[in-house]
């Protein structure tokens, strides 16, 4: 059996190695059984990394959406069957392309409207504009989406009900259902809680999630001296020099004052921020049936429905499957560990989580109560690297 003195060695390692700093939390029935920080925030000023550091989620916000979207699902206020077009009027004649065998497209209508359960898992057929699958741009619905969202970027600001009405004219990369495509399902689930709830998306998450489990230092925008306590977002593209700054997630100060006010008034929907001691508030909750601190904050049953696979084999092994999701099936909005053997996964069939693509990594365990939560932000992210090795240490640590 490993122990955690173990994990400390690897983390370590991760940073005389050249990661500029990590930080992971593991948590069990509401105790923590392992908390460490190493290396540096700002590793050229000498800052190290604390527990009161803050980092950039990226994709990792998919856990607090998607939870988000599954407490109103529990609350009647949606079915998994509507038609998108019931919130969004404009999707109602969406149409599809269609690449012949001995080449060209065609563009149809599609045979059946994209439905909620479609942008729950992802299988909707529309992917970010920047990126179809993991290549750069190369796909004919991937340049539609960067053409309709072009005039967007070059706009001051513009919402995210905006963004949803210029992707509507962009054809599918498929029929909705068929296969599965990470990308902007999100947006449109952001938009669904917008709609159901008549206030921005980060407001929904914070009033129902945030508040609720005592998330203080979580937000979609930086906020009060979060800036001062967020880690540098380190590169390693060419091109770019570790510790270069970016503008992501930071609010515009004109708009800042705004956050309170009425839907329309956010631009698009950004990522969260958030630390390690805040995400295992989360994870716990999730991994302890829907209960945190003796709050209940969701039903038990309603994750049990989230982290159920709902892709099949076929769609699991074209559409996604590669080395670091072995395994794993995907259910709404989440991985769901389905073959320990394929995953060399030493954990627990039905573990659920996701990942952000700075380098961030969550996992609940309901069958154990347990949490793993584990933070760095670099681009790239090496995540094979870190987070298969560190997670095969933490479950080590299990008795």
């Amino acid at each position: 059996m490993s122990e955690f003195r173990h994990l400390d060695e690897l983390l370590q390692k991760f940073v005389e190695d050249g990661l500029p700093g990590c930080a992971c939390i593991v948590a069990k029935k509401g105790e923590i059984l392992y908390e460490n920080y190493f290396g540096w925030a700002d590793r050229e000023n000498r800052k190290p990394l604390t527990r009161d550091n803050v980092f950039r989620q990226a994709s990792l916000t998919k856990i607090a959406m998607y939870t988000t979207a599954m407490m109103l699902y529990e609350q009647g206020r949606f079915l998994m069957t509507d038609p998108i077009y019931k919130y969004f009027p404009e999707w109602r004649h969406s149409k599809k392309l269609v690449c012949h065998p001995g080449g060209g497209t065609e563009v149809v209508p599609v045979e059946h409207p994209i439905t909620v359960k479609n942008i729950m898992n992802m299988t909707c057929g529309l992917p970010y504009h920047m990126i179809m699958g993991d290549q750069p741009v190369s796909h004919p619905t991937s340049e539609a989406m960067f053409r309709a969202m072009e005039p967007l970027m070059n706009k001051e600001h513009y919402t995210l009900r905006e963004q949803i009405e210029a992707m509507s004219q962009v054809p599918l990369a498929f029929e909705p259902g068929t296969r599965w495509l990470y990308g902007f399902a999100s947006e449109l689930t952001a938009g669904l809680l917008e709609a159901i709830c008549g206030k921005p998306a980060e407001l929904v998450i914070k009033e129902m999630l945030f508040e609720p489990l005592g998330m203080e230092n979580s937000a979609n925008f930086t906020f009060g001296d979060i800036p001062q306590r967020l880690v540098k977002n380190y590169y390693l593209h060419p091109g770019k020099k570790l510790g270069d700054e970016d503008a992501l997630y930071i609010c515009p100060p004109e708009l800042e004052a705004r956050m309170v006010g009425p839907l329309g008034t956010v631009p698009g929907f950004s990522r969260v921020i958030t630390n390690c001691w805040d995400y295992t508030k989360l994870m716990q909750m999730l991994a302890n049936g829907g209960i945190y601190a003796g709050k209940r904050i969701m039903g038990r049953k309603t994750i049990d429905l989230m982290r159920y696979n709902t892709l099949s084999q076929e769609l699991i092994r074209e559409d996604f499957s590669n080395p670091y999701l072995a395994g794993y099936g995907y259910g709404y909005g989440v991985r769901t560990l389905m073959d320990k053997y394929v995953g060399h996964h030493n954990g627990s069939l039905g573990q659920f989580g996701w990942t952000g693509g700075s380098g961030t990594w969550a996992e609940s365990d309901p069958s154990e109560g347990l949490s793993v939560v584990y933070m760095h932000n670099l681009q790239p992210n090496l995540e094979q690297y870190h987070h298969l090795r560190m997670r095969a240490t933490v479950y080590g640590c299990m008795e």
